[in-house]
C-alpha cells in the first residue's frame, strides 16, 4: 500500500513502513519503521486549504510538534524522519494505511 504525499511517499508492506522523501538539498535515505515498534501513530487529514499529515511514534523518541506559520502551519516539520505531509486528494489511502499499521501493531 503506497501513499503519495506531498514530498515524498509512505509505503506499507505489512510488516515495514518506509517513508522516503523527495530531496530538498542532501538526498535523505528512506528510514525504515518495523510496525511491531510503532508505538502510536498520528494522523491529520489535509483539507482543501492544508495539506495533513501522517506520524509514527517511536518508543523513546518524542513526536515532532506542528509548526506555526503561513506555509507549514499545522504540520510537523519536513526534516522529521517520521512522518510525511499529505494532500487532501491522498486522505483516504492514508487512513487505510495508519489503520493497518494500527492492527499490524498488535
Amino acid at each position: 500500500m503506497d501513499v503519495e504525499g506531498v514530498l515524498g511517499t509512505i509505503s506499507f508492506d505489512g510488516e515495514w513502513v518506509t517513508i522516503t522523501k523527495t530531496p530538498v538539498g542532501p538526498k535523505p535515505a528512506p528510514v525504515r519503521i518495523r510496525a511491531a515498534d510503532v508505538t502510536g501513530t498520528r494522523y491529520k487529514p489535509g483539507t482543501r486549504l492544508m495539506h495533513g499529515y501522517v506520524q509514527f511514534v517511536l518508543p523513546g523518541s518524542v513526536p515532532a510538534g506542528e509548526k506555526g506559520g503561513v506555509l507549514h502551519a499545522g504540520r510537523p516539520p519536513y526534516e522529521d524522519p517520521h512522518s510525511l505531509s499529505i494532500p487532501r486528494k491522498s486522505n483516504d489511502l492514508a487512513e487505510k494505511l495508519v489503520a493497518a499499521v494500527e492492527q499490524a501493531r498488535d
